[in-house]
């Protein structure tokens, strides 16, 4: 079955740092893009950053850049997001997801697949 799971979620304070991990399953990674998306209730999935196959090739959303970093390792099947600097607004459902191809958007969720069940990110004081 092909799949993602995500963890590292969690309750933290304002201006703290969490880092997510979204691991692979029962399909060729290597061969995707991968990206992270997050969805706060009463609110559409939005895109938060992507990595490129080969890693070298990274996207952010504007209201993440300067405090969200990504990084893969495909030797372990695997993408992280390390999250500083984490606002009452970021709280969301984080998702992960594939789209084949060197280079990924976060504009929409469109051409993402492998979806998994998603990781709670709670900031508050």
């Amino acid at each position: 079955q092909m799949q993602f799971v995500e963890s590292g979620g969690g309750l933290v304070q304002p201006g703290g740092s969490l880092r997510l991990s979204c691991a692979a399953s029962g399909f060729t990674f290597d061969y995707y893009a991968v990206g992270w998306f997050r969805q706060a209730p009463g609110k559409e999935r939005e895109g938060v950053s992507c990595i490129g196959i080969g890693g070298d090739y990274r996207n952010f959303a504007e209201s993440v850049k300067g405090r969200f970093t990504i990084s893969r390792d495909n030797t372990k099947n695997a993408v992280y997001l390390q999250m500083n600097s984490l606002k009452p607004e970021d709280t969301a459902v984080y998702y992960c997801a594939a789209t084949p191809g060197y280079y990924c958007s976060v504009s929409s969720v469109d051409g993402y697949d492998y979806w998994g069940q998603g990781t709670q990110v709670t900031v508050s004081s």
